[in-house]
């Protein structure tokens, strides 16, 4: 069973070299995951793309130039709004965690989607806390030893934030 590594940083720039070194590296797009605030929009986010934020929907896939051209190969790359979080950019694994029907108003949000990809429930409060403050969070899947050793050694070299690793859980 593969391993989640993830590592929160504080810049788009910086969210992009690791995206970019990352393919270099020989990780595909629908092994990493991005989540970050959407900063350019506004509080009434959900409203304006015609979502219901209470229920957490996603608003499809309209922020192609999200992180410049590293994003643009990610898998699912979109714009949602969680309850309590305000409007998110996201893609990856954890565009589908997040929009699936478990993040209803109620179940947890961020935290909740991110327990659900295998994540402790501590680590994930921390982590849906500092993305609240502003922070970006990345997560590449791993197969082996060696693919999390190279994926640690690059969020390192960009010199991000609480980088972890967790066994992924298993689809249902």
């Amino acid at each position: 069973m593969g391993q989640a590594v993830v590592c929160i940083v504080q810049s788009e720039q910086v969210a992009q070299n690791i995206v970019d070194d990352l393919r270099t590296n020989g990780f595909a797009g629908n092994d990493i995951s991005v989540l970050f605030p959407d900063r350019i929009g506004t509080r009434d986010f959900a409203h304006e793309k015609g979502t219901k934020a209470p229920e957490g929907a996603t608003t499809g896939a309209t922020t192609g130039g999200v992180l410049g051209g590293a994003a643009g190969w990610l898998v699912g790359i979109g714009a949602l709004a969680i309850p309590g979080m305000g409007p998110l950019i996201a893609a990856g694994p954890i565009m589908a965690a997040l929009s699936g029907a478990a993040v209803g108003a109620a179940a947890g949000g961020i935290t909740g989607a991110l327990v659900g990809l295998g994540i402790p429930e501590y680590e994930a409060k921390q982590y849906e806390g500092k993305i609240r403050d502003g922070n970006i969070l990345i997560s590449v899947h791993t197969e082996d030893g060696d693919e999390r050793r190279r994926a640690k050694d690059i969020f390192e070299l960009h010199q991000a934030k609480d980088v972890s690793s967790t066994r992924e859980k298993r689809a249902s």
